[in-house]
């Protein structure tokens, strides 16, 4: 495993921030924009990440750096952990048609050690039932998104004000148990059904720099941590966040 003690240690210009289980890149694009420097962590590789990139187990990474005191280095910690098992695609139609297998829940084990980290921390999770608090719902409708993909937050050791949520222009587009909708939103999820081509999915979600679709269909929109990002900094610069 790549040591965080190898994270360059020039101080930053810009405060920085840990994207844990940071697949291409979607949410750590958005704390770019919004004004931080990224570390992304990832069990896979992700040659397409376009920031500083440690492939190593995202837990024992950040255990790591909590031990050594490096997690001091950071601003924020932005975490998406797998909750497959608890999505709503899983409990809902999969689930009742006896589809998919096993998946792993590691909210809980990632909220523990953010919460020994002392760091301000944004634990990341589709709907369904995975157990966060939902300090902060988006939707890509918020953003003039191609997508609606609702994302829940639950916020450590600061707050938001949650913003209006809009309502929905219409219906996703796709197949959906035999009858074809179509919609001004694309189906930002598996393959078939009427599913969008890669470049459509690129276009409706703001992701222009991969092309692999997996990691299209698991990322945020940058615009939703473009918009965290922004209110977070805003807080500390006025010395609002704990």
């Amino acid at each position: 495993m790549t040591q965080p003690t190898l994270i360059r240690r020039e101080r930053a210009a810009r405060p920085l921030l840990l994207d844990l289980f940071c697949c291409a890149g979607g949410a750590g694009t958005g704390y770019v924009r919004a004004g931080f420097d990224v570390v992304g962590v990832d069990i896979a590789p992700r040659p397409s990440y376009p920031f500083a990139f440690h492939q190593a187990d995202a837990l024992e990474f950040l255990a790591d750096l909590i031990a050594t005191g490096e997690i001091e280095r950071f601003a924020l910690v932005h975490s998406s952990p797998p909750c497959q098992d608890k999505c709503a695609l899983t409990v809902g139609t999969n689930r009742s048609r006896g589809w998919g297998g096993d998946h792993v829940d590691l909210v809980a084990p990632t909220r523990v050690l953010l919460e020994a980290s002392g760091v301000p921390y944004v634990i990341e999770q589709p709907n369904g039932r995975a157990e966060i608090r939902k300090d902060l719902t988006l939707c890509g409708e918020q953003f003039s998104l191609g997508v609606l993909r609702h994302r829940n937050f639950e916020l450590g050791r600061w707050t938001v004000t949650r913003p209006a949520h809009p309502k929905h222009r219409g219906r996703v587009r796709g197949w959906r148990h035999g009858q074809f909708h179509d919609g001004p939103y694309v189906a930002a999820y598996g393959n078939g059904g009427g599913k969008p081509t890669v470049p459509e999915l690129q276009a409706a979600m703001g992701i222009d720099w991969t092309d692999v679709r997996e990691e299209l269909t698991e990322a945020i929109p940058p615009a939703y941590s473009q918009w965290i990002g922004a209110a977070f900094l805003a807080q500390t610069r006025t010395g609002v966040a704990a």
